[in-house]
């Protein structure tokens, strides 16, 4: 049939529906015939309901179910026919003008946009890259050591300092009140490990057992306690009990209480280099893959489609919500959360899907299901039992339609670095690892 397609404004579209209405009432009284041989009713056997009852207490409905069915069969057949690429669901209308014995829908939709992606030979990108150094081994023992410390307490009269466990009394006030969480008994934390505010740690560092300090503490305009942030409070600190802590030596028990089988040092600085190599990779590679899909976006030129933006704005609210209510939030399914908080993020996730999808349909850059076996591969490497781990993969659509997501993307990547005018450069361990 001939589809004539009405362009309202960019993406927006229009398409007229006609379906005759002796087509529709013929499927309704279809539809009443078989439901009259197994609804039940009061006053009636089984089968036995009169047809004039059942189309009394069913008819609308089955013929609102009908008229869903037959539009929406109407507008995919359409569609298909004028080759249009829908985004999101159409709005669909009765029309008050029809020809007779038909009725007509008004159809308004949007369709996915046209891609246009510039050269990409012209794009800049600077590709990361690290190494794992013997200093990054040493600190990482340092880690796994402070993990396994014990303490044990000081002589009276020995002044606290850094690395000690301290347990204190303290209490604070704001114009004289204690506030909320500004008392405890019997608290403990370890001096410089940054648990407590600097002013805190100051005041405590240096005191001996039985000792009492009052001191001012500036809460910082950002702290995670909306009620004293930026406020100055007056705290008092009792010393109750002093520790000092004892790492354990760097030798063959810690290796062995940490799962090496050889137990030895070596073996220990061997297994921290390969874990460590594989999350610098890691991080090397996300890195990067947003460096790659940055400049790709920047290079597409397009418009997007306000239902996808809508769609994808729906999940992040409502994955916010959930969030909200795991943390416990009341009534956090019904906490009001405004579309401008996430709609930058939301639209550039459209535009990047898309921009994504063109590249990877002109390109030929698909997984490739040997790709996806090696990704899982890979994955289950680290694992004890490897095997098990890519049965849980392939024993699972959804996991297996993510591991190809990442695979495509990282197609993508690869192929906008192999376009794209790529500068290298080397960056610290500590700098990829977000440490200071």
């Amino acid at each position: 049939m001939a589809v004539t397609v009405e362009t309202l404004e960019k993406l927006e579209r229009k398409i007229t529906l006609t379906l005759p209405v002796g087509v529709i009432q013929t499927e309704v009284d279809s539809r009443l015939r078989k439901l009259a041989r197994t609804v039940k009713m009061d006053g009636f056997r089984p089968g036995k309901v009169p047809m004039n009852v059942v189309t009394q207490r069913y008819g609308y409905s089955v013929h609102y179910e009908v008229m869903n069915d037959k539009v929406g069969e109407a507008f995919a057949t359409a569609a298909n026919e004028a080759k249009l690429r829908v985004a999101g669901q159409p709005k669909i209308t009765e029309s008050e003008v029809a020809p007779e014995g038909q009725m007509a829908f008004d159809a308004i939709f949007e369709v996915f946009p046209e891609v246009k992606i510039a050269d990409l030979a012209t794009a800049e990108i600077e590709k990361l890259a690290a190494d794992v150094t013997d200093e990054a081994i040493d600190k990482t023992i340092e880690i796994l050591r402070k993990q396994r410390r014990t303490f044990a307490q000081r002589a009276q009269g020995t002044a606290a300092q850094d690395t000690d466990r301290v347990t204190v009394d303290f209490e604070g006030k704001i114009d004289g009140e204690v506030f909320s969480g500004g008392k405890a008994d019997d608290f403990q934390f370890i001096l410089g490990d940054g648990q407590m505010l600097k002013e805190f740690e100051d005041a405590t560092r240096g005191m001996k057992t039985g000792e009492s300090k009052t001191f001012p503490l500036a809460f910082p305009a950002d702290y995670h306690g909306k009620d004293v942030a930026g406020k100055t409070a007056d705290f008092m600190v009792t010393l109750k009990k002093l520790e000092a802590a004892n790492l354990p030596a760097v030798d063959a028990e810690l290796a062995k209480s940490l799962g090496i089988a050889e137990g030895t040092v070596e073996a220990l600085r061997a297994d921290i280099r390969k874990n460590l190599e594989r999350e610098v990779k890691h991080r090397l590679l996300a890195r990067n893959k947003q460096a790659a899909m940055d400049a790709l976006v920047a290079k597409a030129e397009l418009d997007l489609p306000k239902s996808s933006v809508q769609a994808e704005l729906d999940r992040m609210i409502e994955n916010a919500r959930a969030d909200l209510k795991q943390r416990g939030i009341k009534d956090a399914d019904k906490a009001p959360i405004p579309d401008d908080i996430f709609r930058p993020q939301a639209e550039r996730r459209v535009r990047l899907g898309l921009v994504v999808a063109e590249l990877v349909r002109a390109n030929d850059l698909a997984a490739k299901p040997e790709q996806i076996k090696a990704h899982i591969d890979e994955l289950a490497a680290s694992y004890e039992k490897p095997a098990d781990v890519v049965r849980w993969y392939f024993g699972d659509n959804r996991r297996m339609a993510e591991v190809e997501a990442i695979v495509i993307e990282n197609n993508v990547t690869e192929f906008v670095l192999a376009k794209a005018k790529v500068s290298d450069k080397s960056i610290s361990f500590d700098e990829l690892m977000g440490q200071n």
